[in-house]
């Protein structure tokens, strides 16, 4: 079985890399822990600016950031009861997280992806778009959202 699991450091795609540590998988499944960051020129990118941004640190920075990311996850994956039955590899993605992470779920051949859900409300997901919405609709294979556990503090 080969896994595409999608992070972002959030709370929900640690939820998404703990469930999967402890799952048990075929023996030989592959897992690549993928982080995508988008180029700050285009978030950047305003005619008007009159301060001088070096756009370059900024997308070094956010590189960085990704690769701390995917290998943090995969640790994860190596240290969880099952990590002897699989190969885990990391990659970090340039671009747009739903497009980047499509196109390697095609590239590397997924069988499933698993990402994490920030479970934003009906206007921000109009406003920012779902990362996750927009993998389990133009996914090529299964996908298994996650949402991060949400632990009730009232006592009986």
């Amino acid at each position: 079985m080969r896994i595409l699991i999608a992070v972002d450091g959030s709370e929900s795609s640690d939820a998404a890399v703990a469930e999967l540590a402890q799952r048990p998988l075929p023996e030989g499944s592959e897992i690549e822990v993928v982080s995508a960051y988008e180029s700050p020129y285009a978030m950047l990118a305003e005619p008007w600016l009159a301060v001088e941004v070096d756009y370059e640190m900024i997308e070094k920075a956010e590189r960085e950031r990704a690769r701390r990311i995917v290998e943090e996850a995969a640790t994860k994956l190596h240290n969880g009861p099952e990590s002897h039955k699989h190969k885990v590899t990391t990659k970090v993605l340039k671009g747009v997280p739903k497009r980047a992470i499509l196109d390697e779920a095609e590239a590397f051949k997924a069988d499933l992806i698993i990402l994490g859900s920030h479970g934003r409300g009906r206007l921000e997901r109009f406003l920012l778009g779902s990362v996750s919405q927009a993998v389990a609709t133009h996914a090529p294979c299964s996908v298994e959202i996650v949402r991060k556990p949400e632990y009730k503090t009232a006592q009986r």
